[in-house]
């Protein structure tokens, strides 16, 4: 059964509304998994550290009302020395209580760092590693700027939730019940109901209103996810940009998303501007009214004037928290929305995926069969249409025809970057579905029309296929490639930095790093997509002579737009709207006068046609010619 198809880039892309429920519940299952079990009991002692700071919190003020009775209220009878020991010990009590209150968290919050620093490298390597398993297809609609920052927003969403849900918010709900009892039993229910009124004003004000700007911050956020996005591809692709004097038109619509952005922003102002006004005057008319209250009761007797005092702090202690709700909610509920975007991105399936009981590809020689294999691109009716064709293992077969033809479709779908919708693509007799892909990768090498290196040293980007290689064998590898010289040469050798995607070395030289690369890996089935053509004549000798090293004693596919790279191979394929048109030797397509033979006259007659060595193919090569 083939896996669902992975979301769309627009898909992908579109906010989605961020259920606070769904993000506690992620989050819930991720403290609890197998990789943050060596935390559990830290998680347990900050929790217990967080409501013992919310006791204290809620017993201070009720000390310090004591102190202040104590003061006004001294028994004629009472010595001065028993009082001012009561008065002493009561703002004692009221001074360890509040401390404890503020020095509990701060020792919660040491305890607690490595579990949320945990928690978010285990997100974003899970995310990184998910998105490195999907499919070429996901990947050729995504933007990288756009999911790099989806992957980041939400590893650090799942860092704020913990820390403002599970430590804010939560034990503000606890404070606001144990304040309400203590309000309720020691001063009147009255003072209970004006806390809970307010709190419950004040939070439902937040919530109805932060959902609106929610709204406003993912429009916010869609235009800086384009204007990151447009910012990256033009930076990346930077000589393209100069190439065409482009810079004042990115910039311009550089301009335009971040003009997009500026307006949400405006909106976004002058929305909290609004919030904030409207939580101030629920915070101080509850103020105002539990004042008034007290002070009235105070004024009939039932009352004493240090209580006016506690009922005060305490309602004034569960707004020191909810001061920060409006923007701690706000922050919340985006948490919310970039943990959800994140999973999003976590649930998509790959189009490509082993079957559950897939085994390791066994390499027996490198024979490569296509076997009436068909395959058609997204938008497109037809890429390949039953294509049949046996490579010997060992042989060199060339790939060629007009743009489209299939050429390149047919090298991703034998790197099984697709799977075919019908036929078999097979290396030794095993069918690339039933073996695992990366088995299928390690049998194979590429040397791509344009070789990609990453901004590292020669030594990584040449290692890459084969990590533990030794010196020699980087080396040999190097010197087969005809690079041994120029890496001598170079003051710092092989840890010399190539530059961003080798911008530091020559055309000729990037490629020859992509046939060392190849080389010390030593795949069974050697890929060439159109390695030289992209390359001068006089380099393309010398990258074509470093290939034909690189294809000696294995099997070798080279796709060539230049008939000349191709003119030696044991055979050539002829590609033509997705089907195999011609096969056979350069002298037996020359003498069929067909598609090869009119591609072969126009390169020659342009001075392009001229057979280059292939190991052990290029006197045959030429007596066809």
């Amino acid at each position: 059964m083939r896996p669902s198809t992975p979301l769309s880039e627009e898909e992908t892309q579109q906010a989605p509304k961020g259920s606070l429920g769904t993000a506690m519940w992620r989050l819930f299952g991720l403290l609890a998994s197998d990789d943050m079990k060596r935390w559990r009991f830290r998680m347990a002692l900050a929790l217990g550290l967080t409501v013992i700071a919310k006791i204290f919190a809620v017993a201070a003020p009720v000390y310090f009302g004591e102190g202040i009775n104590i003061v006004s209220a001294r028994e004629a009878g009472e010595t001065v020395a028993n009082a001012a020991t009561l008065f002493v010990f009561a703002f004692l009590a009221y001074a360890g209580a509040r401390f404890l209150s503020a020095g509990l968290p701060q020792l919660r919050d040491g305890l607690f760092a490595p579990v949320s620093q945990d928690a978010q490298r285990i997100t974003q390597v899970r995310a990184f590693g998910h998105v490195q398993g999907l499919s070429l297809a996901y990947h050729q609609t995504k933007r990288t700027g756009a999911l790099n920052r989806i992957i980041d927003r939400g590893a650090r969403a799942v860092d704020f939730l913990m820390r403002f849900l599970i430590f804010n918010i939560a034990p503000t709900l606890l404070e606001l019940v144990l304040a309400a009892g203590v309000l309720s039993l020691n001063y009147g229910w009255e003072f209970a109901a004006i806390a809970v009124v307010t709190v419950i004003a004040y939070m439902a004000l937040t919530w109805s209103v932060t959902e609106w700007r929610v709204k406003i911050r993912r429009r916010m956020n869609e235009a800086d996810n384009e204007a990151n996005a447009r910012a990256v591809d033009t930076l990346i692709n930077f000589e393209t940009v100069k190439a065409f004097a482009a810079e004042k038109r990115e910039t311009r619509a550089y301009d335009d998303a971040l003009t997009r952005y500026a307006g949400a922003a405006v909106r976004s102002q002058s929305s909290l501007a609004l919030l904030n006004g409207a939580q101030a005057f629920i915070m101080n008319a509850g103020l105002l009214a539990m004042a008034l209250t007290a002070g009235w009761k105070a004024w009939t007797g039932v009352l004493q004037p240090g209580d006016v005092a506690a009922v005060t702090l305490i309602l004034m202690n569960i707004y020191q928290p909810l001061n920060i709700l409006g923007w701690a909610y706000r922050e919340i509920k985006q948490g919310a929305v970039d943990m959800e975007r994140l999973f999003d991105t976590l649930a998509i399936k790959p189009d490509v995926a082993d079957v559950p009981d897939a085994g390791q590809l066994t390499v027996t020689g490198g024979a490569v069969r296509f076997d009436d294999v068909s395959f058609a691109h997204d938008g497109r009716s037809r890429s390949v249409s039953g294509v049949s064709l046996d490579i010997p293992a060992g042989s060199f077969v060339g790939l060629c025809g007009p743009s489209g033809a299939g050429k390149s479709t047919m090298l991703k779908l034998l790197f099984r970057f697709y799977d075919p919708a019908s036929g078999r693509v097979l290396i030794d007799g095993q069918d690339l579905t039933s073996v695992e892909q990366d088995s299928v990768r390690d049998a194979l090498g590429l040397v791509p029309q344009e070789v990609v290196l990453f901004n590292d040293s020669l030594r990584a980007n040449v290692i890459y296929g084969r990590p533990e290689a030794s010196n020699e064998d980087i080396m040999a590898a190097l010197e087969r490639a005809q690079l041994g010289e120029f890496v001598r040469n170079l003051p710092e050798g092989l840890e010399t930095k190539v530059g961003e995607r080798g911008l530091k070395l020559s055309g000729g030289e990037k490629q020859r790093v992509g046939v060392a690369r190849a080389i010390l890996k030593d795949p069974a089935v050697l890929v060439l997509d159109e390695a030289t053509s992209a390359l001068d004549s006089e380099t393309e000798k010398e990258v074509q002579a470093a290939l034909s090293e690189a294809a000696r004693g294995r099997t070798t596919i080279a796709v060539a737009h230049r008939l000349s790279t191709i003119a030696a191979a044991d055979q050539i394929i002829v590609m033509d709207e997705g089907a195999i048109a011609e096969t056979g030797t350069h002298g037996e397509l020359l003498a069929l006068d067909g598609i090869y033979a009119r591609m072969w006259a126009r390169q020659s007659e342009a001075g392009g046609a001229e057979v280059l060595d292939f190991p052990g193919e290029t006197d045959r090569a030429a007596s066809e010619v």
